[in-house]
């Protein structure tokens, strides 16, 4: 049985509908029109017709509302493409993963991750798997927050690395490294590490902060900092790119908070000041669904038991 988290739906009645007609059903809801969709499936109308009027007598729903002139999704068709779409990715995965292992390859591992993240441990890890396991194929996606609890949820990835996640209770995480933010300003700017006293001294500052949807446990964070100084930060510009927000800082259009990884390797026409004795650190956290164990064991020891430690202490000495 496939539990997607919304609706269970066993594999003998994916066999009875016919995958087929399942697939079919999904090309008919995107072009929303009989002809079109029965060219692009390479088959005759009256054929198409038949498997959609089959599927809804096994679902007893009617999924299209059909004229002469036009095709639209029922709310049922509607709830049930959305669902059939995501059991059939993870159906198209399930044989793929059989299919490797069948004849000895190792595969594919895909892996969400935020910006700091690449700039700080990412690259060492990839760096062992690579050595661990030369013929894995990493698929690398830069996502945020909140996208990696969904990818991870619906198996779009395998693993998920971003900074202070808010991790949902049916995922499993791990806090690889604890890092002290820093805040960027522009070159011109009056206060430097020489003449700073506190964060209070930015209360009428202009703020660059992560949109919400980012992840808001990493945005609550970065509030809080205000928020002990003594202010509330005054957000002018929101973006989800690292890269964007140290180019607003470079052309003075605010100020802006980073973990000090986002800075590795960077070169920046920007002045920035680690926040050394704040409470609020930024954590660089792996994800990683419980069946994770099970299809990688090996990487999964690696990765999460003892080794990825060594990764740690390697970039600290860098």
């Amino acid at each position: 049985m496939i539990n997607n988290g919304l609706v269970l739906i066993e594999f003998n009645a994916l066999d009875s509908m016919n995958v087929h007609y399942l697939k079919n059903a999904l090309v008919l809801a995107r072009k929303l029109h009989f002809t079109q969709a029965a060219k692009e499936l390479n088959i005759v109308q009256p054929a198409l017709s038949r498997q959609i009027r089959q599927l809804e007598e096994d679902l007893g729903a009617k999924l299209f509302r059909r004229n002469k002139r036009n095709v639209e999704l029922t709310e049922a068709g509607r709830f049930f493409v959305e669902e059939v779409e995501e059991v059939l990715n993870r159906l198209d995965r399930l044989c793929q993963r059989t299919a490797q292992i069948h004849r000895g390859e190792v595969g594919e591992i895909r892996i969400g991750f935020t910006h700091s993240i690449m700039q700080s441990l990412l690259p060492d890890i990839l760096q062992r798997i690579h050595r661990l396991k030369p013929g894995l194929r990493a698929i690398l996606r830069e996502m945020n927050n909140r996208g990696q609890y969904e990818a991870l949820r619906n198996k779009e990835i395998d693993l998920g690395f971003a900074t202070n996640p808010l991790v949902p209770s049916h995922l499993e995480s791990k806090v690889l490294l604890v890092d002290n933010f820093v805040v960027l300003l522009p070159q011109d700017h009056p206060v430097d590490e020489g003449n700073y006293r506190g964060f209070s001294v930015f209360a009428k500052e202009d703020f660059i902060f992560p949109t919400p949807t980012d992840g808001i446990n990493y945005v609550r964070i970065l509030e809080s900092i205000c928020l002990d100084a003594g202010f509330t930060p005054r957000v002018i510009h929101e973006t989800d790119s690292a890269t964007t927000g140290f180019r607003l800082v470079e052309a003075g259009l605010g100020i802006s908070i980073e973990p000090v990884s986002s800075l590795h390797n960077q070169v920046l026409n920007i002045k920035r000041i680690e926040l050394k004795t704040i409470p609020q650190k930024a954590r660089l956290t792996m994800m990683w669904r419980p069946d994770f164990e099970k299809e990688y064991p090996d990487l999964f020891e690696m990765l999460v038991i003892s080794k990825v430690d060594g990764i740690i202490r390697d970039h600290l000495l860098k």
